[in-house]
C-alpha cells in the first residue's frame, strides 16, 4: 500500500459516522477511576505501614540482640585458676 492509497483509506475513515458512545460511559468512567485510585491509595498506606511496622520491629530488635557486638568464642574453654 503506497501512500496515496493510505491516506485515501484514512481519509474514508475519518469521513464516516462516528460510533455512537454510551450515554453513562463519562460517569462509569469516572467511578472506576476513583474505585482504582482509592484502592491504590489504601494500598500504598498499607505497604507505608508495613514497612513502618518492619523498621520499628528492626529497631527494637538490633536494640535488644546488639547484633554489631562479637559473640564470645565458644572453641577455647575460660582458663581459671592462674
Amino acid at each position: 500500500m503506497n501512500r496515496a492509497e493510505r491516506e485515501a483509506a484514512v481519509r474514508r475513515i475519518m469521513e464516516r459516522v462516528p460510533a455512537p458512545v454510551p450515554p453513562d460511559l463519562h460517569t462509569e468512567a469516572v467511578r472506576r477511576g476513583e474505585r482504582l485510585l482509592r484502592r491504590r491509595r489504601l494500598a500504598h498506606r498499607v505497604l507505608w505501614l508495613l514497612a513502618c511496622a518492619a523498621a520499628v520491629t528492626f529497631a527494637v530488635w538490633a536494640a535488644h540482640a546488639h547484633p554489631w557486638v562479637e559473640p564470645p568464642s565458644q572453641t577455647t574453654p575460660p582458663i581459671t585458676g592462674w
